[in-house]
């Protein structure tokens, strides 16, 4: 029996735009004025330094990290709060959530901080689905793409792997990895490059791609 529902958050349920906004041009422009670097040199440096940490790491999600080692005198949840207009949710996440209402536990399971998790919450009016809001990052100190997070989550929750299914749009944390455990993943590619039984290219999809598994609780794989 299919027990709980996973949702990854950004780019999944929430279009990237806010992220790419604060980490791509608030901390860059940031930086330049307090260097004087002009934007784009500003921009290229902030990024490799980003890059020579890797999304591997859990500093990479850590905007208060980033503040320190830039040495940002401003206040982080200002410069979130000047991009929140940016928030969005994609136009499938409504009619897909209001779908599964009452079938199964719906959770969230981010990478993300709860800084972000929080303010897209708040801000998108999504909280109101969620049984629970787990972050990899602020939560356990994890990032999502160990097995050892999704085992965290079942045994939080109380269920098997096989009762859990889970869906975001980043191939190896939210697909390969719990796919690994048991866990019936569904790899989000609105983008429609890759084919199968496991990929969605819209979350109203999803609904079908359940059924086989509350019927006879057997694994799709492709």
């Amino acid at each position: 029996m299919l027990k709980i529902i996973s949702f990854d958050m950004d780019g999944t349920l929430v279009d990237p735009e806010f992220t790419d906004w604060v980490w791509l041009h608030g901390i860059p422009f940031l930086y330049a004025g307090k260097t004087g670097l002009p934007f784009e040199e500003a921009k290229h440096y902030v990024v490799e330094e980003y890059l020579k940490v890797g999304e591997g790491a859990i500093e990479w999600y850590d905007i208060k990290y980033w503040f320190s080692f830039f040495k940002l005198d401003t206040s982080w949840k200002d410069l979130m709060s000047r991009y929140a207009d940016k928030i969005k949710v994609f136009p499938d996440v409504h009619d897909t959530l209001d779908q599964l209402r009452g079938r199964a536990s719906v959770i969230l399971t981010s990478n993300a901080g709860r800084e972000f998790i929080d303010l897209e919450m708040e801000t998108t009016g999504l909280r109101r689905y969620f049984d629970h809001v787990f972050s990899a990052t602020s939560d356990f100190g994890e990032v999502k793409k160990t097995a050892g997070f999704y085992r965290r989550i079942c045994e939080i929750l109380g269920v098997s792997s096989r009762e859990m299914a889970h869906v975001g749009d980043h191939y190896e944390f939210d697909y390969l990895v719990p796919q690994s455990l048991g866990i019936h993943a569904f790899y989000l590619d609105r983008s429609g490059e890759k084919k199968g039984e496991c990929i969605l290219r819209d979350l109203r999809d999803l609904e079908e791609k359940l059924i086989p598994i509350r019927d006879g609780g057997s694994q799709i794989t492709d």
